[in-house]
């Protein structure tokens, strides 16, 4: 069995929507089937289960280039951020968060629930399909604690210039929290390369499981100046240690973990991960781009309104177009049998590896027969 017909949904479908919801595997339908055999033949195997949420833990860090023990894992991207927000402080003089407005809502809105704390949210302005470094130059300075930024915008494909950002933030003191959701999968992703201090991303999308786990790459140097508030028995040092009677958090960046972990979802990470192991990073960025050059070309050739930067080095997996009815416009693409998805009235198209040339020559067939929502 090839690696694309390990994927059912291309047997009846051209499936480009990976930047949503990465496409169901045999592989991952096996691993749920699992759980269930694990948990119907041993009761309550929670020995087992630690041990997959610590293969987990070993599988995330190994994609980012982190240590096991700088890595949390969580059940969204936003518990991350929430339990790393409550272990700032924002008496002192750095109270500023800065954000630029590419990222997901649930970033700025974190972010902004901490002005109950005393933080203060200021707000990176985009110029088109890019957000320049020089405005982040602007918003950066002595009172900064934070700059969150993503690492591909989710409404236009756009990637942000992480390194130098991350210069401009450092140079002024600054941590900075990256989101790699739109790129963990697709591309190598190296934090130690990168500099940055924080790192969220999940499952869901490139990594090919579903929604309900995600990670938090906490730098180590760091581990021990931050004291989260949020919490739980998997935050503790010693999580079968069942004590009521005090706190005493990992030294590691397990103590940005909460309750019990969601079991069912690291078995359809670790196959969905093992998948992407099966090409590699290096392998499916090349795969990609070419997909990604091949809508490009194919779209422009068409005189279709391309938002996404065309240059290969300014965007991720995601391509987006302009419609003036775009929620029609999926309607009738799916119609056609093509799974896209939309936001802020761009056409969302995201291939993976699993993607191929015919995918993209029915996919601009199926746009061309719908110009009318795009011209």
């Amino acid at each position: 069995m090839s690696l694309r017909e390990r994927f059912p949904i291309f047997a009846k479908k051209v499936y480009l929507n990976s930047c949503s919801q990465g496409a169901l595997s045999i592989d991952v339908q096996l691993a749920y089937a699992r759980y269930l055999a694990d948990w119907e033949e041993q009761g309550s195997p929670w020995e087992l289960w630690v041990e997959q949420l610590e293969a987990t833990r070993q599988a995330f860090s190994a994609l980012i280039n982190a240590e096991a023990d700088e890595i949390a894992v969580t059940a969204s991207v936003s518990a991350g951020i929430n339990t790393l927000a409550s272990a700032l402080d924002f008496s002192g003089p750095r109270k500023k968060i800065v954000v630029s407005d590419f990222e997901f809502p649930t970033v700025g809105q974190i972010w902004h629930a901490q002005e109950q704390r005393g933080a203060q949210i200021v707000h990176v302005p985009a110029a088109g399909n890019s957000v320049p470094v020089e405005y982040f130059a602007d918003a950066i300075d002595e009172n900064t604690q934070l700059v969150a930024i993503t690492h591909v915008c989710y409404r236009n494909g756009a990637l942000l210039d992480v390194p130098a950002i991350v210069e401009l933030a450092h140079k002024k003191g600054a941590l900075v929290l990256l989101d790699g959701y739109q790129t963990l999968g697709t591309m190598p992703i190296d934090v130690k390369q990168l500099k940055v201090d924080f790192l969220v991303g999940g499952v869901l999308k490139y990594l090919l499981a579903s929604s309900g786990l995600a990670y938090l790459y906490v730098r180590k140097e760091l581990l021990s100046q931050l004291h989260p508030t949020n919490g739980g028995w998997f935050s503790q040092a010693n999580i079968f240690a069942m004590d009521n009677n005090a706190h005493t958090p990992s030294a590691t960046a397990r103590r940005f973990e909460a309750g019990s972990p969601p079991v069912p979802n690291i078995y359809a990470a670790l196959a969905g991960i093992k998948l992407l192991q099966t090409l590699g990073a290096e392998q499916i960025q090349t795969e990609v781009r070419q997909l990604t050059s091949a809508i490009k070309a194919g779209v422009m050739r068409r005189g279709f309104n391309l938002v996404s930067p065309v240059d290969p080095n300014k965007h991720g997996a995601l391509i987006t177009i302009r419609s003036h009815k775009v929620d029609l416009l999926v309607k009738w693409m799916a119609d056609d049998g093509i799974i896209v998805s939309s936001r802020d009235g761009n056409l969302r198209i995201s291939p993976h590896f699993y993607n191929n040339q015919a995918d993209i020559d029915r996919l601009i067939d199926s746009l061309t027969k719908h110009k009318a929502l795009l011209v």
